[in-house]
């Protein structure tokens, strides 16, 4: 990586709550992927088993004696710690240690406010980040320097002053952004109410970040709508999307739907970024069907999976099916492509087994098709044009009375259309 002349030296700091084992080592990894998508390097690592973490410091005292010497002997500038701090316990630890302490949500806070490109995603972050520094500033008479920004790097509170520490004047900063970001929402909710009228099923694509999203919805578009140029930002790298993206996905005899990809998840996810990126992540919540991205190259998959499902319960995601995507199978040695009922291995960067998982898409959200009859009066044009280009018409037919149509389509259509609607399965409609 160009520039690490200048990267900070870290030393990363956990406690294994009463032996979390397997959990735990994966979520110190985890740490210093993190740190590395922050540009920081590594330098050492200090792990300490408690039956409960300290109350005032975070370690043990003997571990922060022996963190002390490791900082001296690896010319750390900065100490991450794997949860989320309180106050007094950063102020205790830095007191103890000299030098800055991060802990694990600042981390995360800092990589989405450097990879937030668009003003909705901005927003979200700058008042998850307010929310998060509020109560730890209260009573410090240091500048918003001490931890605006995060972990000590040159940005670390710049442009700040010591009256932007107060908290009225902080509450003041979230309230302007929440309002300014409220009206972003609306539109966003503009946005979605469309989609829904349009009668299209809409799938989302979740998981752990960096488990592949950006890269199924690109196979997906290049296959299917390969003249859009509607291909998605993608990269190995964490939390490489931070906005929605949706794509319509065009399928043979008008079996379109629309694919969303969102925000990758991650353990100890901050709830203030849950509580700031809730209108985005609503995409979720009313999907007609969930894919589940999957890295299944990677050993911890399984807790992985977990920490995904634990988070789209905490927002209210039930009962909407879901598939299995299990990607990078082209790293290990498992058969691709396969599919296990709603399950389907696969390799998205090697397009093996996107047909696959489109077959497993279509199965689900079109099961419930339903044939129907409809008289549509010959000044209704426009309705038998869009039953063309949104549904499968199988037949048309002209009448006296209008136009004949057997349409194969979905409950959205049938309700929007009931008025023309003279048989449904073939049996009559009842009026």
């Amino acid at each position: 990586m160009e520039g690490n002349v200048n990267m900070k030296k870290a030393i990363n700091v956990g406690v294994d709550i009463k032996n979390q084992s397997e959990g735990f080592a994966y979520s110190m990894e985890e740490l210093a992927g993190l740190a590395a998508a922050r540009h920081i390097e590594v330098v050492g690592e200090l792990t300490q088993k408690l039956a409960r973490i300290h109350k005032a410091h975070y370690l043990g005292k003997g571990k922060i004696e022996e963190l002390h010497e490791l900082i001296q002997r690896k010319d750390a500038e900065v100490i991450i710690v794997n949860d989320e701090l309180t106050a007094s316990q950063i102020r205790v630890l830095e007191e103890k240690l000299g030098i800055v302490v991060s802990d694990r949500t600042m981390l995360i806070l800092d990589i989405f406010a450097e990879r937030a490109k668009t003003r909705e995603a901005q927003l979200q972050v700058e008042v998850a980040r307010l929310e998060y520094m509020l109560p730890r500033l209260i009573g410090q008479n240091e500048d918003l320097g001490r931890q605006g920004g995060g972990v000590g790097l040159n940005n670390r509170g710049s442009g700040e002053t010591k009256l932007e520490l107060d908290r009225r004047k902080i509450e003041e900063k979230i309230a302007v952004l929440n309002k300014e970001l409220e009206e972003l929402v609306a539109q966003r909710g503009i946005q979605r109410r469309k989609r829904q009228q349009s009668g299209l099923p809409v799938v989302s694509l979740v998981g752990y970040t960096n488990a592949g999203k950006s890269t199924i919805m690109n196979a997906m578009v290049e296959q299917f709508n390969p003249s859009s140029n509607k291909q998605v930002f993608e990269k190995d790298m964490l939390f490489a999307t931070l906005e929605t993206s949706v794509r319509k996905i065009p399928m043979p005899a008008n079996k379109s739907f629309l694919l969303t990809d969102t925000v990758g998840f991650v353990s100890k996810l901050p709830h203030h970024l849950v509580k700031a990126f809730r209108s985005t992540l609503e995409e979720v919540v009313e999907a007609d069907l969930i894919i589940h991205v999957v890295d299944y190259s990677e050993p911890n998959h399984e807790n992985l999976m977990e920490v995904t499902k634990q988070t789209l319960l905490s927002l209210g995601v039930e009962n909407v099916p879901i598939i299995y995507a299990l990607n990078k199978g082209d790293i290990i040695d498992v058969d691709i492509p396969a599919v296990e009922e709603n399950k389907v291995y696969l390799s998205a960067k090697q397009r093996v087994g996107i047909h696959e998982l489109i077959e497993v898409i279509n199965r689900e959200i079109f099961k419930d098709l339903i044939q129907c009859e409809m008289l549509i009066p010959f000044d209704q044009g426009q309705v038998v044009a869009n039953l063309n280009e949104q549904a499968n018409v199988i037949t048309t037919n002209y009448e006296e009375n209008g136009t004949r149509l057997t349409v194969e389509c979905t409950q959205a259509y049938i309700t929007r259309y009931q008025q023309y609607i003279i048989s449904q399965n073939g049996n009559p409609e009842r009026v």
